[in-house]
Formats: structure tokens, sequence, C-alpha cells
């Protein structure tokens, strides 16, 4: 079921038609569930149609939730059809349990302008309007353009806050939350986050940027005090010595040099965060461990030795097991957990974001804390963020 799962995660956004759940195994259940995008309250939800004893229910469901509803659904029927403006796939289920999955362009796709998202519009923040902190940032000019140079980071503002806008009703509306933002460097997306919380949805929103570097923190804050920005502050500081909040609703933290995103890991998880956004960097740690596995001679890596056999392939293969765990540990701390793509491959390796919500069973953190034992015997290693959250 993990394919279905990443399918789901990756296509339950603004390119999402429509997914209908069909041939039940038990009638006595659902028998039919159909999925719909649709606005409420300026927000881009998903609508669940559930076909159960001559009753219909519906309810509407951010991303996150979606996709763990219809991950549940999944228990009892043999079939899902999902369209998205790009395309169709068609996952089967046999008697045993065999999936089956199908996919291909969509050749006539039902326009997404019924949806109010017009694709050439597609954008959180809109080309046409100057936006300041986008101007002062040389992203947009005067007149609401955008630079032709910092297209690319036009695109990835506006990823970036989709990723905020699918979990936002999971961050409290009831009272003043805190954001910390951790290595926020140049603060493009500090800003945006502010912009898009505060200006945009009317959250009563703090958030701290921390960063080592010191001209970089003046420069942000004389910005945000031009803005008018009153709850946006920067700080000079690390993330793991940061003691100014006992508690912190969402934490995000991108590019964080190798364990110093292990760190800000753990304290997100200390402090409760109810999200937690992360986009590695640079995972040296169990590069250096897993010279020793490639030299082990236990029979069961010898399979492994195409890929450890070589520096640049084991590179990447640390990589991947290392944002793998600090995965599961999230999941086992009590987090339902994504790993999604955050820009395009063209523009550089590193693009994985992982992203936590506050809410998963009991059942889930004893399942991530047995493939966690597993990968790290397996492997004969002993990841910073393992060591962290189990003192």
């Amino acid at each position: 079921m993990d394919e279905l799962r990443n399918i789901l995660e990756e296509n339950l956004n603004k390119d999402f038609l429509a997914a209908v759940l069909s041939n039940p195994r038990n009638k006595d259940q659902a028998v039919k569930v159909k999925v719909r995008p649709v606005k409420h309250k300026g927000q881009l939800v998903f609508q669940t149609e559930t076909f159960q004893n001559k009753q219909v229910f519906h309810e509407n469901l951010n991303a996150v939730d979606t996709a763990a509803r219809l991950m549940e659904y999944m228990g009892n029927f043999r079939q899902i059809q999902i369209e998205t403006s790009l395309m169709l796939y068609t996952v089967l289920v046999s008697k045993k349990g065999k999936i089956t999955i199908k996919k291909k362009q969509n050749a006539s796709p039902r326009s997404v302008e019924t949806f109010s998202h017009n694709r050439k519009k597609n954008y959180i923040l809109e080309e046409g309007e100057p936006i300041p902190f986008l101007v002062d940032l040389g992203v947009m000019t005067q007149e609401g353009k955008i630079v032709h140079s910092k297209f690319d980071k036009f695109r990835q503002i506006n990823r970036f806050l989709e990723f905020i806008e699918d979990i936002s009703e999971n961050l409290p509306k009831d009272r003043e939350m805190t954001v910390l933002d951790f290595g926020c460097g140049k603060s493009y997306l500090t800003f945006a986050m502010y912009y898009y919380l505060h200006e945009m949805k009317r959250y009563d929103v703090r958030i701290i940027g921390l960063d080592l570097k010191e001209e970089v923190i003046r420069r942000c804050g004389e910005l945000a005090v031009r803005y008018g920005y009153r709850k946006l502050s920067f700080l000079k500081g690390d993330i793991a010595n940061y003691a100014g909040a006992d508690k912190i609703d969402m934490v995000v933290t991108l590019h964080a040099c190798d364990t110093a995103t292990d760190y800000a890991l753990e304290k997100a998880v200390g402090w409760e965060a109810k999200v937690i956004l992360s986009v590695p960097c640079c995972q040296h740690e169990l590069n250096a461990q897993l010279k020793e596995t490639a030299q082990c001679k236990d029979d069961r890596l010898l399979a492994l030795e195409p890929v450890m056999k070589y520096g640049l392939l084991k590179e990447r293969m640390a990589a991947l097991v290392t944002d793998g765990l600090r995965a599961q540990y999230l999941e086992r701390a009590g987090y339902y957990v994504q790993v999604l793509e955050f820009i395009d491959m063209e523009h550089t390796p590193k693009n994985i974001l992982i992203r936590a919500v506050k809410m998963s069973s009991a059942e889930g953190k004893k399942r991530a804390g047995e493939s966690i034992k597993a990968c790290e015997e397996f492997f004969h290693i002993s990841p910073t963020i393992g060591r962290l959250l189990d003192r």
C-alpha cells in the first residue's frame, strides 16, 4: 500500500480532479466513495462522498487527512481510480492483497478552471500585484512582475506555501501560534510564511527566524520593521540552544547542514510541535558509518555491493537512509509523515521535504519503531536523530 499512499500524497493538490473507490469486499460497510476538490472558506479542500446503508455522508478534509482517510477505506475496496489534470491512475487490489497500479497520461482532462484553479494563475502569491518583501528581495519588480532570473525562486516560494496550505487546518486558530524558522538565511520563505499566514489568512501568528549569520539577521530585522510585520522577528542563534519559548506550534528547518537537522527535529518533538517542515541538506553522518557496512562480509549485504562499492552511489544511499529514518522516528513520536518533492530535480538533488503533522496512531508508532530497529541493525548504523530522541 506504500505506493498507493505515495500516489495520493503526491496528487492531492491543485491538479487533482477526482477519485472513486469501488468494488467493496464487505457491502455492510461503505460501498462506494467519491472524492472531489472544492473551495471552502477560500481554502482548497477535498470532499469525500461516502455511500453506506442507502445513505450518503459528506466530509471536507485537507490533503493530509484525505490521504489518511482513503488509505483507511482501501482496506475494504478492491479498486480506486484517480484523475488529475495530467494523469489517470487505476489501482486494483486482488483477493490476496496484491496491488496492481496502472497509469497513463490524461488525454482529455477536464478543465481545472471548474474549481477556480486556472493553471496560469496557479500560485498562492500571484504575479501582477507588487508584494513588498518580494520586491526588496529581488524576486518581483515594482510593477509586480516576476524577475525572469528569479522565477524558479518564485515557484519555490509558492510551492512551500502550498505545503503549509495543505495542513493549515491543523494549526491553532483560537490563539496566537508560534512558528520557529531555523536557518532562515535571506528569509525568502520566512517572509512568505508571515505574509501568507498573517496578511492573507489572518492567523494570529508570531514567527521567529533563527540564523547564525549576524548580518543576515540585521538585514531581515530591518525589513520586518519596514513592512510593519510586528510579530516577525529575527535572532542570531542555534536551534539546539534556543530557549526562548516553551511551546512552538510549527518548526521549519530548510537546508540545515548534516546533523543540525536532527537537533532541529529533536527540539520540535520536545515542543510537541503540531507541524514540522524540514528540508535536510548534506547528510554526511551515515555516509561515514556506511564505510564499515560496505566492508562487512555479511552475506545479507552482498546484494547492496553494486551501490556500496561506488562512492557517489553510497553517498546518495546514505542520504536516503538518513531521511527515511528521520521520517520513521517522527512517526514513532506520534506524527503522520510525508516525504515530498520540494522543487524539481533539475534544480537540485537536495529536494526532499519531510512534512510531519502530529496525529498518528499507537499502531503507527509501534510499526515505525520496529522498522527503525530493523534498518539500523541491517546497516549497522546509529544516527544522531535516534540518539537524541532516545536519551
